[in-house]
């Protein structure tokens, strides 16, 4: 986030405390973005004194009350961040409670999809349009992977060609979950998916070890909102109920608890 996105009195206090969070190891950058959301509001109430008190982040808090509890507890927890951060060089600065965590009753569980589920959905992927272009089989391999491997979505998009190794059957996270590296190993026939898929992705430019496994239309990695729009179709097409807001999600995939094979194509 630049300094130019951030606009009110804490404007600068705000940089700095990213600044901070990313010096001790973090790169920061989805935070950063909910704090911004909190910049918003401190410029549109026209806040001018650099001191957060309670009134303030108590309405923030009630500006939040229309999110998801998830979602909610994740922007007002970095505001809460940056409150104590400022209370170092100033005691008398307000920081809020530590909020309790998102009650499971308030959590929408995940969707474990059934092997017919998938299947169905592997399926539609394949004859997705255009015929004959990259789409059809990047959407399949994309769904299989996180089916039979339980990786991340966000770790599919960031994978290169590079870090498919097909003589040791393992794909390698390069940067996970609080940035640690990890090989994950893969069954023969997500293997042999995945090698399949990569001979016909090496065809279409960019090919270099460091280009992006997945490619969109546009010969670029992958993005969450395009992807998430596809499988919703995917997921009428196959006639899977879901909504928006409780899913079942594309990130639901990674939940698959048995024993994780990619389903072959009939």
């Amino acid at each position: 986030m630049s300094p130019q996105e951030l606009h009110s009195c804490l404007a600068d206090k705000m940089q700095r405390f990213i600044a901070v969070r990313r010096l001790a190891g973090t790169d920061y950058q989805s935070q950063a973005r909910l704090l911004g959301y909190f910049d918003r509001f401190l410029d549109e109430r026209g806040v001018t004194e650099p001191r957060l008190t309670r009134e303030i982040t108590d309405a923030y808090q009630q500006r939040l009350g229309h999110l998801r509890p998830r979602v909610r507890d994740n922007r007002f927890g970095v505001v809460r961040q940056f409150c104590a951060y400022l209370s170092r060089t100033d005691p008398q600065g307000y920081v809020p409670e530590r909020q309790a965590g998102t009650r499971s009753k308030d959590a929408h569980p995940p969707h474990i999809y059934s092997p017919t589920e998938v299947q169905a959905l592997l399926a539609a992927a394949a004859q997705l349009p255009p015929a004959n272009s990259l789409r059809p089989p990047t959407y399949r391999t994309l769904l299989g992977v996180l089916y039979s491997t339980g990786i991340r979505i966000g770790e599919a998009f960031a994978l290169n060609l590079e870090d498919f190794h097909c003589d040791r059957q393992g794909l390698y996270i390069a940067e996970g979950k609080f940035r640690k590296a990890r090989w994950v190993p893969l069954s023969s026939s997500t293997g042999d998916a995945l090698r399949q898929y990569v001979q016909t992705r090496q065809r279409i430019s960019p090919c270099a070890p460091d280009s992006p496994l997945f490619l969109n239309q546009c010969s670029r990695r992958l993005h969450y909102p395009t992807v998430q729009h596809t499988f919703r179709h995917l997921l009428s097409q196959c006639g899977i109920p879901h909504h928006k807001d409780t899913g079942p999600r594309i990130h639901d995939l990674r939940h698959y608890a048995a024993c994780r094979i990619m389903p072959t194509r009939h």
